[in-house]
């Protein structure tokens, strides 16, 4: 257990706030199965203040997903004060978490995610006005450096402790690296020697033993964990059971992981609407199906989907098809 400010996370695992994908039928899913604390994918400072309809939809938060932290991004002090402020006083977020991490160019090219990691002083500039305007904790994610050539994420974490941030997760890979390559444990570890604030690793987690080798040797926190959990919220039940008890538990079956890909889905259908939801699951169904073997087929018809029906219709067919194949093979052996 650990503390943000004044929220007491109930164990050291987090979801990534995870563009596309963390919205709240999404997070729900994972909190369920036992996440400390879920990460909203993040949201434009200038489309919150143009109370834009869809950014509006994005805030929008499930009592059960608590403690949440909403993540805002921009470029300009101003914007992003006043849409902190908005998030402060008229949503039910526990956190406010400034993205410094975005890699992506038309983020970047505002002065926004990524390209803050360059300048520890506009870091220190920016958190503190947020921190000053709003009650709710302020946290930052970042990643390490710019590129290989500009790795200050020591100078970055200890700007954002004295500008008053509660807590700073680092991504362990710079803005030119992507999702590529390999995650740097080693500056995760120097951030966290240098700051007295909580520090959440992240990058390259994908087992439960790998959050427990990155608590072990870099003394964070909490674990951060993205990837490993699109369409695998087990990833984050598993992990919570063996870093609280040592045991590994088993990884899920087929009809489990349907059954669980079904109420994804009934929830996004709550969330945005039929049509909406049933072409934006096609993704996280894939995700689903991930490594269950003979799955080719169902992945490509999935992509043809347009209705709930159909696409329940879809899975449980697979279901019974993969059970039968168990069944054949069981008598067969």
């Amino acid at each position: 257990m650990f503390k943000i400010g004044d929220i007491e996370l109930k164990n050291r695992v987090v979801l990534a706030p995870m563009a596309g994908v963390c919205n709240a039928a999404f997070r729900l899913t994972v909190k369920e199965f036992g996440a400390g604390l879920v990460c909203a994918e993040m949201v434009s400072d200038k489309a919150i203040l143009l109370k834009n309809a869809r950014t509006m939809g994005m805030l929008y938060i499930d009592e059960r997903e608590k403690p949440l932290s909403l993540q805002i991004f921009g470029g300009e002090k101003d914007t992003l004060v006043e849409a902190a402020k908005f998030v402060d006083k008229n949503t039910t977020a526990d956190i406010i978490d400034i993205n410094m991490g975005c890699p992506v160019p038309k983020i970047t090219k505002c002065d926004a995610g990524a390209k803050w990691l360059l300048d520890p002083n506009k870091i220190y500039d920016m958190v503190s006005a947020v921190v000053e305007a709003v009650d709710k904790p302020v946290t930052v994610k970042m990643r390490m450096g710019w590129d290989e050539d500009h790795i200050y994420a020591v100078q970055n974490a200890q700007a954002v402790e004295r500008a008053g941030g509660k807590a700073v997760a680092l991504h362990g890979r710079t803005r030119v690296q992507m999702y590529e390559g390999t995650a740097n444990w080693d500056i995760i570890k120097e951030v966290k020697e240098s700051v007295n604030i909580p520090v959440i690793g992240n990058g390259d987690v994908t087992t439960p033993q790998d959050a427990k080798r990155m608590l072990d040797e870099t003394g964070v926190d909490g674990v951060m964990i993205g990837r490993a959990a699109l369409g695998n919220p087990w990833m984050i039940y598993r992990t919570v059971k063996f870093l609280e008890t040592g045991e590994l538990m088993d990884e899920p079956g087929v009809r489990e992981k349907m059954e669980v890909c079904k109420l994804h889905l009934d929830r996004l259908i709550a969330l945005k609407n039929e049509n909406v939801a049933v072409r934006e699951m096609r993704k996280h169904a894939a995700w689903y199906l991930k490594g269950i073997r003979g799955n080719a087929k169902v992945r490509n018809d999935i992509n043809l989907m347009n209705t709930r029906e159909e696409f329940v219709n879809l899975l449980d067919e697979f279901v019974l098809e993969m059970e039968a194949k168990e069944d054949s093979a069981s008598q067969a052996g």
